[in-house]
């Protein structure tokens, strides 16, 4: 699936996210996030200055969010900061409920941002078996899979029969996981007699 179609199901179908920064005390605090636009392949969202969000955005610079709908998530991590102000009366256009919360003049409390660079998933439980995929915001090294099989495996197939997805494959002997199938249960490595199924930190 191309990025600007996951990005799409992100603002068009999902909207409200709950989003992540860190509090005053340094535990993760949250708060539901509307995306308003995406611009040039960024996800664009608002806040006002008043908010202890405003205040976290601006000095973390930094933001974990994810939506779910029927089934499909879209989770994000990355840098943020200020957005072009003139999106704002864009994102009222495109989003007229907007219109009702913030009336008139009274919209200039708000401050756009943009996710200019990280990393992005989508999931979608709805399919057999289960689809994921990771993409990337910006210039960012994609991030590695969760569960790969190393030249270790003998082909003994029991990763095969433990797997909830069946999403692992044997040539020959040795076994491979098609990571866009993979639901990161971690049953290959508990059940592995060889110690061949390794993970990321």
């Amino acid at each position: 699936m191309e990025k600007e179609a996951i990005l799409r199901i992100l603002q068009e179908d999902i909207h409200s996210t709950i989003a992540a920064t860190l509090g005053e005390d340094g535990h993760p605090q949250t708060r539901a996030i509307d995306i308003m636009l995406i611009e040039d392949g960024k996800p664009i969202f608002l806040t006002a200055r008043g908010k202890a969000f405003y205040d976290q955005l601006t000095t973390q610079k930094f933001i974990a969010l994810s939506g779910v709908k029927e089934g499909i998530s879209v989770s994000l991590r990355g840098q943020v900061r200020p957005a072009d102000p003139g999106l704002l009366d864009l994102a009222f256009e495109r989003n007229p409920y907007m219109q009702r919360i913030y009336p008139g003049t009274t919209r200039q409390a708000l401050v756009m941002f943009e996710l200019y660079e990280g990393q992005g998933e989508i999931f979608n439980l709805n399919q057999r078996p289960v689809y994921r995929q990771r993409f990337t915001i910006g210039e960012v090294e994609p991030a590695g899979m969760r569960y790969g099989i190393t030249a270790k495996c003998d082909g003994c197939g029991v990763c095969l029969s433990v797997c909830p997805q069946q999403c692992i494959e044997l040539t020959g002997k040795q076994a491979h996981i098609c990571q866009e199938h993979c639901l990161h249960c971690g049953q290959c490595q508990l059940h592995c007699p060889r110690q061949a199924v390794v993970h990321e930190p």
